[in-house]
């Protein structure tokens, strides 16, 4: 049986039930032995559409070298670009430039720019950012200082 063969058996075998996690590391592990054409057919594959994970897993081995390099690109980008590609809602690096906007808020790289763009963003952001600031006024408390009731 060929890793395309036992990954498809798998998959039609977890579509009807829950990812066995040792499962779908192996099948994950094995998806670089296989052809472009193999990945391709396993990412349209009536078996894999709804399965959010593998999916993403598949098409992250079929375009790993423009993955990295778009995720490299984000990386580099000064902080003024990155806040525009993040409001360019069409660009498709929106969660990527997010992603990277929250390591440089919290490593202390321009925080007040990015807390502007969150701010002016979806009510997530708006959240994130309420909270980190939260987090610096009084610590990374959670725990609560009333008194509750008998």
């Amino acid at each position: 049986m060929t890793d395309y063969e036992y990954i498809l058996q798998q998959v039609k075998k977890f579509h009807y039930s829950k990812w066995n996690d040792e499962e779908l590391r192996k099948c994950v592990d094995m998806l670089p032995n296989l052809s472009r054409r193999e990945l391709t057919a396993l990412y349209y594959s009536k078996w894999v559409i709804g399965d959010k994970t593998f999916r993403v897993s598949v098409f992250n081995t079929l375009f790993k070298e423009q993955v990295g390099k778009r995720e490299e690109r984000i990386k580099n980008m000064d902080t003024d670009s990155l806040i525009l590609e993040f409001q360019d809602k069409k660009s498709g690096n929106v969660s990527l430039t997010r992603k990277e906007m929250r390591e440089r808020y919290k490593a202390g790289r321009d925080k007040q720019q990015i807390a502007m763009a969150f701010n002016n963003a979806t009510k997530g952001d708006q959240q994130w950012v309420k909270g980190q600031i939260r987090k610096e006024r009084y610590g990374n408390s959670n725990s609560n200082n009333h008194q509750w009731k008998k």
